[in-house]
């Protein structure tokens, strides 16, 4: 046996032994992507994508593909990536639903902590708390004392169950030590119009959401759910500030791939990904949103996951939340 045939035959042993032991990937992007967004089209979560989609595909001349799944509150879509090839080309935008949903529903057709790998905490923004001008609450202090005054008489708004709309209110509820009544709506474009309407008086809604009616002066702003004032509402304080001790709730996104992706793959994802949230357009573009930009290493949206999800089991809990 020539010299030559032995390193051949030894380099063939090497990539057989990588294949196998699945530490030799082919280039990766080596196909289109598909970025699955358990949401329709128009919500930040679908921002977020559309905006990786363009620069991501920019930078690696590989189609990026916006694949939006709503209904089921987020599980269809979600459920749809969890059974994807682990390969990092199906990718999915995840929320706060994400952590709250193995509270809320009682059977779930994949585990969160198990069949995803974390990738990126991309971002974040408040909720508002709001009321209709004709209630007699210009404040959160006012607010709770009216709320103490007449148990169950209150009435709010959500665009759902489940939704951060409804558990900013129960954790409210549950921190403030007042009774409150609870009406669903279909999303919050209906549940906006009611309050504006004056059928509820109540309601916390994302900030970028409700601050045109705010300005229009069609609704009364009272306080921002985060643990620091929005710059897009500077005047508005927190609700820890309006005496509320604790209160520090923002809606998050991210981004995960399914489990046993390929650890190569997570960190290119990351690292590219982290690169187009640093883009001087893209923190412009989400900032005019009131939108905070995050990144970071994915053990930080692992970290933060588990938190969020121990936190709203909780006020799931005390609260007695269930959809089904």
């Amino acid at each position: 046996m020539t010299a030559a045939t032995v390193r051949l035959c030894a380099l063939g042993f090497v990539i057989a032994v990588g294949i196998i032991g699945g530490t030799v990937h082919a280039e990766y992007p080596s196909k289109p992507i598909r970025i699955i967004v358990p949401f329709p089209p128009g919500a930040f979560n679908d921002q977020l994508a559309r905006v990786l989609s363009q620069k991501l595909g920019e930078r690696w001349e590989q189609p990026i593909v916006v694949d939006n799944r709503p209904g089921g509150s987020t599980v269809i879509g979600t459920d749809l990536a969890a059974k994807a090839p682990a390969d990092g080309h199906t990718l999915l935008v995840v929320s706060f639903a994400f952590a709250v949903n193995p509270s809320v529903l009682s059977r779930l057709p994949y585990d969160t902590r198990r069949d995803f790998a974390p990738v990126v905490l991309a971002a974040g923004t408040p909720n508002v708390l709001l009321v209709n001008p004709a209630t007699k609450a210009r404040n959160v202090g006012e607010l709770i004392a009216l709320a103490r005054s007449k148990p169950g008489g209150l009435q709010y708004a959500s665009a759902g169950h489940g939704t951060s709309p409804h558990l900013c209110m129960e954790l409210l509820a549950l921190t403030a030590h007042v009774d409150l009544t609870h009406l669903v709506y279909k999303g919050s474009a209906p549940a906006l119009a009611d309050l504006i309407c004056g059928q509820v008086q109540a309601m916390f809604d994302n900030l970028p959401n409700a601050l045109p009616h705010v300005k229009a002066g069609k609704l009364r702003a009272l306080a921002v759910t985060a643990a620091s004032r929005s710059p897009l509402a500077p005047q508005l304080p927190t609700l820890a500030e309006a005496g509320v001790p604790g209160y520090d709730v923002e809606v998050w996104f991210g981004v995960v791939a399914p489990a046993r992706t390929p650890k190569d793959v997570i960190a290119k994802l990351n690292t590219e990904i982290n690169g187009v949230l640093a883009l001087p357009e893209v923190r412009a573009r989400f900032g005019d949103q009131g939108v905070r930009v995050i990144g970071g290493p994915p053990e930080r949206l692992g970290a933060h996951l588990q938190k969020e999800m121990a936190k709203w089991a909780k006020v799931v809990k005390d609260a007695g939340v269930r959809i089904d």
